[in-house]
């Protein structure tokens, strides 16, 4: 924190739009704290600098923006901290002389790698681990069953106009194995819906519990990233939870989908360059997997899915929505709060970007 914000006012920069319970409970948590609302004033901005079909889909139609160039600078100028969302103006850093500090409501670090913060020197976060962990989790799950109990027959009957009895293969999920990739806050939430289905849940991540530590709900084993392709050929169900890196690009290729169980469904609801989609419709076509669940896609934000897989039956491809829900939990107004205490206070903030490891 800067000897100004500990001093006197701290300068709070929305340019997503919050509503007036969220902005109330960013003032609340000091008096230091001055809330200015810059919601939709860059969005003429992010239409000249992103691609169409980013703008398309993220922003309301017809919205340009607000004020002149000058007066969108004047505001960057002024902030001390940043709350954005996705997409976002790309020359923060360049345009923020004061700026100290940029939280993104999105959970995914990879969000932000087409802009100027991306390792500079200011302080980034995440909301990662508080997102809508839960609604992703559900979503995985049902992604599962709808391959298990082979519900994409119930499709092709009514298109045909006739049922085919013999052709279903439903699976009895009860002792199954699942893999969670990736058993962070949604990984975790995954293993746990999956493992009261009655499925044996194991799981990689980065950095494993310690041996002989008490392992999350649901759990049999929790390997490091390196023990990926041991566990693979047992999974009946693979679900990929982990951040997009330099280590996770085109995790999934043809050696990982050659070396999962036949018949396996394969779940993504992290990020779509995790999977090599050439490798993936190859592996359909030999008929290695059962099915393939994609919330996400390579390229999502910039252009339609591949019509190869888009167009498959055995692929359940959706926008991207998986954290949609009909109850808000999202926890990154909270996380945010819980950071800016701590960044008046001088303590250390969570969920900092490590640039090194990717999020």
């Amino acid at each position: 924190m800067s000897d100004g914000a500990a001093a006197g006012r701290v300068n709070v920069l929305c340019i997503q739009r919050v509503s007036a319970a969220e902005r109330a409970q960013i003032e609340a948590v000091d008096p230091r704290v001055r809330v200015i609302d810059a919601g939709r004033w860059f969005d003429g901005e992010i239409r000249d600098t992103w691609p169409a079909y980013t703008a398309q889909r993220y922003l309301p139609p017809h919205s340009a923006g607000s004020g002149t160039r000058a007066e969108r600078d004047k505001l960057l100028a002024t902030a001390d901290v940043i709350l954005g969302g996705f997409p976002f103006p790309l020359d923060l850093r360049a345009r923020s002389p004061r700026l100290k500090w940029f939280h993104q409501r999105p959970a995914g670090a990879s969000n932000l790698l087409r802009g100027d913060l991306w390792e500079s020197d200011i302080i980034v976060t995440t909301s990662r681990g508080v997102g809508s962990t839960l609604a992703m989790a559900e979503y995985a799950v049902a992604g599962i069953l709808y391959f298990a109990k082979d519900l994409p027959r119930a499709i092709a009957g009514r298109e045909t106009g006739a049922f085919d009895h013999r052709a279903y293969r439903p699976l009895l999920m009860d002792g199954k194995t699942a893999l969670v990739v990736g058993a962070g806050g949604i990984g975790l939430e995954v293993g746990r819906l999956l493992a009261a289905l009655g499925l044996r849940v194991v799981g990689t991540r980065r950095t494993p519990p310690q041996p002989g530590a008490p392992l999350p709900a649901g759990f049999r084993e929790i390997a490091a990233a390196g023990e990926l392709d041991r566990l693979l050929p047992a999974a009946d169900f693979v679900a990929i939870c982990c951040p997009w890196t330099r280590e996770t690009h085109h995790l999934f290729d043809s050696e990982r989908f050659a070396r999962m169980k036949p018949g396996a469904v394969l779940v993504n609801v992290a990020r779509g360059e995790i999977v090599d989609e050439d490798a993936l419709a190859e592996a359909l076509d030999a008929e290695r997997l059962r099915g393939a669940v994609l919330d996400v896609y390579d390229g999502e934000f910039e252009r339609p899915p591949p019509a190869r897989l888009w167009r498959d039956p055995r692929v359940l491809l959706t926008p991207h929505v998986s954290g949609h829900t009909d109850e808000n939990r999202h926890g990154a107004i909270r996380l945010f709060c819980d950071n800016l205490r701590a960044f008046l206070d001088g303590h250390p903030l969570k969920n900092v970007i490590d640039w090194q490891r990717g999020y």
